[in-house]
């Protein structure tokens, strides 16, 4: 028996259902293949550097090196990049040694840095050492110009001078000479006169990690012992 035959309308020809075609689905479409992910690089941070085990020997030695303060930022980055942590717990563990064996200094605070200074125990016995250093010594006005300048910064000469009931002009400069008094500005008066204030190099001379460690004016007028 024979099998109907259809007609394309379009063109009048009869359509082959023999063929195997079917125009009610789409044609196959070659799959495109899927991107291969980015490889994923990583990189090796200050942040992630293994500390050696030897950083605080390391530590220990750079600050015995250094006649000044030295921020522990700056200290992790020359010792190799570690993390500033390592260098915080490196010289945490260095004052414990210090400590547990007895030793005459310890790595202290000092200008926003860190320096190895000698306790305060031990000053008597080196200022007998160093007593013939009498050239570095300041003079009472020095001094007394210097604790001015220190407690009232930023401060006019004027103003020293009104203080001190003196002429402070010579004493200011020979301060600056010794790099412990800078000019930090000019007050906004006629004149433009300038402003005292202290340096870097006063803290470090002094032991102070900021002028918030100056001894309080109070102890010191009621005659008791600074707290440092």
């Amino acid at each position: 028996m024979s099998r109907p035959v259809g007609r394309d309308t379009r063109h009048n020809k009869p359509l082959n259902r023999g063929a195997g075609l079917s125009y009610n689905h789409p044609m196959p479409q070659t799959p495109t293949p899927a991107a291969e992910p980015a490889p994923v690089t990583t990189t090796t941070t200050a942040a992630t550097t293994a500390p050696p085990k030897d950083l605080p020997a390391r530590v220990e030695a750079a600050l015995l090196t250094l006649d000044r303060a030295i921020t522990p930022g700056k200290l992790a980055e020359a010792l190799g990049g570690f993390d500033v942590k390592h260098v915080e717990k490196a010289i945490d563990t260095l004052n414990g040694e210090y400590a547990k064996t007895g030793r005459s200094f310890r790595i202290e605070k000092v200008a926003g840095g860190c320096r190895v200074l000698t306790l305060p125990q031990y000053a008597e016995v080196l200022t007998d050492l160093h007593k013939t250093r009498h050239e570095g010594k300041l003079s009472p006005a020095q001094l007394e110009t210097l604790a001015i300048v220190a407690y009232k910064q930023p401060i006019l000469r004027t103003q020293v001078e009104a203080i001190r009931g003196a002429a402070s002009g010579e004493v200011l400069r020979a301060l600056m000479d010794r790099h412990l008094v800078k000019i930090v500005g000019r007050a906004e008066e006629i004149g433009r006169p300038m402003l005292y204030g202290t340096t870097k190099q006063f803290l470090e001379v002094f032991g102070l990690a900021g002028l918030k460690d100056l001894p309080q004016v109070e102890a010191l007028n009621a005659g008791k012992e600074p707290r440092l």
